[in-house]
Order: C-alpha cells, then structure tokens, then sequence
C-alpha cells in the first residue's frame, strides 16, 4: 500500500511540473520575444562574402552617391565593405562596415509603401520621423511654414528622377544636407517638426515644386546661387 501511494505523489509531481512548465512556456512575457525578435533585426543583413541583387543596390547607391568607385558585381568584396564604412561614418551610424538595420534604414532599402500615390498614408513611421528629424535640424529656428517648405523640398527630390527615390535616399545622399554632415539629423524632432513633416507629406508645398533651399548668409557654393529663386521663407531661399 505505501509502495502505491508512493508511485501516486510520484506520478502527481511529474503532472504537476509538467504543467508547471508549460504553464511557464504559455505566460513568457511578450517582451522576450519582442527582444529576440529586435536581436535578430539588428543582426547582420549583409556583411563581406555576402553576394547577390541586395548588393548590387548598395553598390548602385553608394556610386550614385559617390562614396563607392568600384563595380556594381554583387559581390560585397573589401572595396564594397570600405564604400559602407565610408557612409557610415558620414552619416552617425555606426562604422562595422556590416549593412544592418540601421545602415539599411539610412540607405532607404527598407520596405516601404510606394509614394507614387501622395498622402501620408503612403509613407512608413520610419518616412515620417526621419523627415521630421531633418526638418528639426535643419529649420527649426523658422516658422511653421518654413520648416513644411524644407520637408516639400526633401519629398519634391523623391519625386524627381534626378535624385534618390525614398526619404533616407534624399537626406543621406553625400553633402546633401548639413544637418547630416554636421550630426544635427540624430537630434530628436519636437511635435511642431513632426507636424510639418505630416502636413509636408499630406501634400502642402509651400514652395511651388521646390528642389533646393539655402541660407544665402551662410552658404559658401557658387553652384547654388545660379539656381532659379522661386520664393523666400524666413532665411531660406527656395529654388528650382
């Protein structure tokens, strides 16, 4: 008799750690998931010995950029991995020379929707922040106007063949803007630059198809002051 109330507590406590432990399995708090899934996003999407199209499209961008020389083979060699560490260190990210999350973001090779239909709603949260963190920096001493007109200029380049066609394209593009050179595209964007950002994407150009904007106090390219000016806001001269 003991013997088979010995076996019984045996078998319950094996029932019981058994459920204990799927129990366990079933109430893992999301955030683990959430912080694998985050690992494994941030983990190396390209890096070199990496072959294939997604290459081909760093290499592309960095030559149209001008901070890769070599050939578009899809072959991320030791001259693919120094273009990107170039860009890297050009553009506050960190400098590994490895295409990550961040690095994709900044080329604009995230998935996004296409903007070909106009309206916020054609672009990603991602689109909308880093819009609103270029306008921060590099207007937000102008007036609300002024600073939708800077977040026209960057969507009326989009727009054009003759610039990159998403966002992180245009802001990241080299020399193109000196918040980027200088650092100040990290800084955080307040409500007011998100708000133009939204109003810039939701169609408000107040620049009449814009694609060049300067301080013509500041400026130091001669290139800049033979464009056509359209209009002025505050300090920016707009242009065409």
């Amino acid at each position: 008799m003991n013997k088979l109330i010995r076996m019984g507590a045996l078998a319950l406590s094996l029932v019981a750690a058994l459920a204990a432990v799927t129990f366990f399995a079933l109430r893992t708090p999301p955030q683990a998931d959430e912080a694998a899934y985050a690992q494994s996003v941030d983990a190396a999407v390209l890096k070199r010995g990496s072959r294939g199209e997604d290459v081909k499209t760093v290499q592309r961008k960095l030559q149209r950029w001008g901070y890769y020389s070599g050939s578009v083979d899809g072959i991320y060699g030791s001259a693919t991995e120094k273009a990107v560490r170039y860009f890297q260190s050009k553009n506050g990210l960190t400098v590994d020379g490895i295409v990550g999350r961040k690095t994709y973001e900044a080329l604009g090779m995230m998935q996004q929707a296409s903007v070909s239909g106009g309206g916020s709603d054609s672009y990603t949260n991602s689109d909308t922040y880093l819009l609103a963190r270029c306008i921060y920096a590099e207007a937000r001493g102008e007036s609300y106007t002024g600073q939708v007109a800077v977040g026209a200029v960057v969507l009326n380049r989009v727009a054009s063949p003759d610039f990159p066609n998403t966002i992180a394209g245009v802001i990241y593009q080299r020399h193109a803007f000196t918040a980027v050179s200088d650092g100040q595209i990290n800084l955080t964007p307040n409500d007011t630059a998100l708000s133009a950002a939204r109003d810039a994407m939701n169609g408000w150009d107040p620049t009449g198809g814009c694609l060049y904007y300067y301080n013509p106090v500041t400026a130091t390219s001669s290139w800049i002051f033979s464009r056509e000016t359209i209009i002025t806001i505050g300090k920016h001269v707009f242009a065409i």
